[in-house]
């Protein structure tokens, strides 16, 4: 690019950018060039809107190719004619500002037909290149700008694409106003693979929700370049590796869900030069249970200035000590550090923590006396189970926890008596203290809480029971001494069950019979419904028998999508269950409205979105919860009714449907014949069978014919935003196989059109070619007047696009030797190996390709000459010369010396 600018008015264009066909270059290649020119400008000069627009392929931008210039640019004849037949771009310069705006709309729809080509399942109306005009589903717009990307319970496969940076220039143009958000993927278990650190481009990013999908691979520090993130939530999924310290900074983030995955490592904070977990001193949530995650809990972590909610580091791998810290967080209200491997005794200074009302600390290898807890004086549940602390008496500040709900302490060393004044907690519903010393005379009194429905006194020394009159709690004595005196007939020297079998229909009506894959609602009646696990982390209750809990949930649920004007007629909630992690576990089926029997895809999105971005808040008593949705395939309108009606009167028409079909029938079959006698004479694939081994079809060795119908639909109708660019031959489109193979296809302009024993002749060749450094044949179209060829698609574009920096990939000098070593080997087999041979004859850098492995593919060979074979009587002309390696100077190599 020329950097010797000039002043002046006469001068007004004033740089020329080379390009190689300037608007069949892909859009990152033009953006890279966009850059050095803000580069060579000085950069306090203003960047001004000016020009009008030229539109390629969903691409805006103000520059005009030279000699296609606007009325509205008036540059001098001198420059024109300086400019005349080069392939570039014309930027309009006076008095040194630079007049230019550019519209990236079409990073905008390469990043959404990108996720479309590479994930199965996307909704099917993601058609044509306006994802705002044409009302894409999932997709958000506001003034014709994506705003939002909500996918929940699509049934997605596949892998994020690293292309979803694309859509980064949409926020580094500052005369632009464009935000944008992937706001959720989730319940998609067939999305796999790693996040692409090219997701830390996205700047405008406020919510990044993938719960309950299938990535993997460590969490991409990039993250933590998203200054506007909010909430992140990576919670169910398979992501390994340490927490990346980078995701300290992330001052605006609220919500950090990083639960039930793979991490391993310490927890990191900062230092001098790193960032950590402790400068998120506006963050409410850390959720970082059932991972690996070992070393100490960094006091650093905690501080006065911190505005935790939640802490649940429960069920890892961490060690020492309880950080007194911890007692500096006054908002505190529920901490989990249970199933690790603390040690030490808990810090008194827990005892501030006044607005605590969940505190599990079992499962570790703390010790000391029990501490002392009055000032937590909002406790619902407390479990310090399976510790070593010292033998002690039963606690007397338990009796004056008021709202204490279930107390669990087995295995703690308390011994004595139970206080009758404990059992007349208003409150209490669960007491569990097995595995304990326990002695004396168990009597609960007459007036102990009328919540109360469990005492489970298991392996204790109790040697008497009071029994009162009407007492109905449930409970268990067994491996006391009592029950060995009373030999085991007492009721309460047997072990109970204590799941619940709840289920909201038991309450409404019988279930109704309903056809396969629709259940019965409430309301009696058969849907589809929207079916997902509600897994409560830190419940403060116990009784799963209590049908108060089912009824207020449902309610709650219902209320909340009432208000958000989702299309809900009713919520059943069923099998619960309080799971090994103490996680209350429920199954939730939501319904859709009457006169449906299915939700629309908007409906499922809705929901999915709403409670898994936490908008929906259950009652308190329930704690901090995540939503995991099953797939959705039963779309209105996507599958066969139900209703008896349409049953009857489809078949009565189809009677009348099918006297017609047959004579329709008869007329279609004699025209396709006269056709197939027409096709015959001027298509040489017209008789060809591929299950057939005669010498009169083309022998194909791992391809295919496409037809043209097919080929449509892969291409998306040939669409501009499927081109990636115009070769000798045609244009070549990206296109995806029902596989989920992407390809190549290469449609023939008239002049490159062969005659039609020519074009099988190449192709029957062609489909020969095998080897990992030469570009595979997957097939080919031949109708309709279209010869087309379809090759596998390689993603890394040309070398030569790599040698001048196009493409952004560095290539070493080891990569480069590796390179050139893969095009030797796919020379050697064109020349060598092939039958029959194959000469090149036009071996340059363009026509080099690099794989996802940078690996070398040799392509463009289809119109090179065969080597001569008498032998086998399959003869063309014989190549005259030699070969010549085309490779062009590049700067770069010299400085790599």
């Amino acid at each position: 690019m020329r950097e010797n600018f000039g002043r002046g008015a006469t001068l007004e264009c004033i740089a020329a950018v080379h390009l190689l066909n300037a608007f069949n270059e892909d859009v990152g290649t033009i953006k890279k060039l966009f850059s050095r020119v803000y580069k060579v400008i000085n950069k306090e000069q203003e960047v001004v809107l000016y020009g009008s627009f030229l539109e390629k392929n969903g691409f805006k931008i103000s520059c005009l190719s030279a000699g296609y210039f606007h009325s509205s640019f008036t540059c001098s004849s001198t420059v024109k004619s300086r400019l005349n037949g080069m392939e570039s771009l014309c930027f309009l310069f006076e008095e040194c500002h630079l007049m230019l705006e550019i519209h990236f709309v079409y990073d905008v729809v390469f990043a959404l037909n990108s996720l479309k080509y590479v994930l199965d399942n996307t909704p099917p109306n993601w058609i044509g290149s306006d994802p705002c005009g044409s009302g894409w589903e999932g997709v958000r717009c506001t003034n014709f700008r994506v705003t939002t990307i909500t996918l929940t319970s699509m049934g997605l496969t596949g892998m994020l694409p690293g292309d979803i940076e694309s859509l980064s220039e949409l926020q580094t143009l500052k005369n632009l106003t464009i935000s944008f958000y992937l706001r959720d993927l989730s319940y998609n278990k067939g999305l796999t693979g790693p996040i692409p650190a090219s997701i830390g481009n996205l700047k405008k990013l406020t919510n990044l929700i993938l719960i309950g999908s299938g990535f993997s691979g460590p969490i991409p520090g990039t993250i933590g370049s998203l200054q506007q993130l909010v909430m992140l939530s990576l919670n169910s999924n398979g992501f390994s590796g340490p927490i990346p310290p980078q995701l300290g900074n992330l001052s605006n983030l609220y919500w950090l869900d990083l639960a039930d995955n793979k991490l391993s490592g310490a927890i990191p904070v900062s230092d001098a030069t790193t960032p950590g977990l402790d400068m998120l001193t506006n963050a409410k949530h850390f959720h970082f249970g059932k991972n690996q995650l070992s070393g100490e809990i960094p006091s650093q972590l905690f501080s006065s200035k911190m505005t935790l909610k939640h802490v649940l580091f429960e069920n890892n791998s961490l060690s020492g000590s309880i950080p007194s810290t911890l007692g500096l967080v006054q908002t505190l209200e529920v901490l989990r550090l249970d199933r690790n491997s603390l040690t030490g005794p808990v810090p008194s200074n827990l005892n501030s923590l006044v607005n605590v009302n969940e505190l599990f600390l079992s499962n570790n290898q703390l010790t000391g006396s029990l501490p002392n807890l009055t000032g937590m004086s909002v406790l619902n549940y407390m479990d310090m189970s399976n510790n070593t602390f010292d033998e002690s008496d039963f606690p007397t500040w338990f009796s004056t926890l008021q709202s204490l709900t279930t107390l669990v302490m087995e295995s703690t060393g308390l011994q004595g008596q139970i206080p009758v004044s404990f059992f007349t907690l208003p409150q209490l519903q669960t007491l569990v203290l097995r595995n304990n010393q326990l002695n004396g005379t168990l009597d609960v009194g007459s007036s102990y809480s009328d919540q109360l429905k469990l005492i489970d006194l298991q392996n204790n020394f109790i040697v008497d029971f009071t029994q009162r009159p009407g007492f109905k709690i449930k409970l268990i004595l067994a491996g006391n001494p009592f029950c060995q005196e009373t030999e085991g007939t007492s009721p309460y020297c047997g072990l109970q069950e204590t799941n619940s079998t709840y289920s909201s229909l038991e309450n409404h009506c019988i279930p109704a019979t309903c056809i396969a894959h629709q259940l019965s609602s409430p309301n009696c009646r058969c849907a589809h419904a929207y079916v997902g696990t509600l897994y409560f982390r830190a419940p403060s209750f116990s009784d799963l028998g209590n049908p108060t809990i089912y009824t207020s949930l449902a309610d709650s649920l219902m209320k909340f999508f009432n208000s958000h004007l989702l299309p809900v007629d009713s919520v059943s909630l069923s099998n619960p269950t309080m799971n090994t992690d103490k996680y209350f576990v429920l199954r939730l089926e939501v319904f859709p409205p009457a006169g449906q029997d299915a939700f629309n895809r908007t409906g499922i999105l809705g929901i999915g979105f709403m409670l898994s971005n936490q908008t929906f808040k259950p009652p308190p008593k329930f704690g901090p919860f995540y939503f995991d949705g099953g797939p959705y395939p039963y779309f209105e309108g996507t599958h066969k009714s139900s209703s008896t009606a349409i049953i009857i009167g489809s078949a009565v028409g189809g009677s009348v449907l099918v006297l017609l079909a047959l004579l329709a029938g008869i007329y279609v079959f004699r025209q396709k014949r006269k056709a197939e006698t027409a096709d015959k004479q001027n298509n040489p694939f017209a008789s060809w069978d591929p299950n057939k081994n005669s010498g009169d079809v083309p022998q194909l060795r791992g391809a295919r014919s496409f037809s043209f119908a097919e080929l449509k639909k892969y291409t998306n109708n040939f669409s501009e935003t499927n081109d990636i660019g115009t070769g000798g031959y045609g244009k070549v489109y990206r296109g995806i196989l029902p596989n989920g193979q992407l390809v190549a296809v290469k449609r023939a302009q008239s002049r490159s059109m062969q005659g039609g024993h020519e074009f099988k002749t190449e192709i029957e060749l062609l489909s020969r070619v095998h080897h990992k450094n030469v570009v595979s044949l997957v097939g080919f179209c031949f109708e309709q007047g279209e010869q087309m060829l379809v090759y596998e698609y390689i993603p890394n574009g040309t070398l030569k696009e790599s040698l001048s920096g196009k493409s952004g990939i560095k290539l070493d000098w080891m990569r480069r030797l590796r390179i050139a070593l893969g095009t030797a080997r796919g020379l050697q087999y064109l020349h060598e190996l092939a039958n029959p041979p194959i000469i090149h004859r036009d071996i340059k850098s363009n026509n080099i390709l690099l794989d996802d492995r940078l690996n070398a593919k040799v392509a463009d060979f289809g119109l090179s000459k065969l080597l001569g074979d008498p032998e086998k009587g399959h003869v063309t002309t014989q190549v005259k010369g030699t070969m010549v390696s085309n490779f062009p100077h590049n700067p770069d190599l010299k400085n790599q010396q």
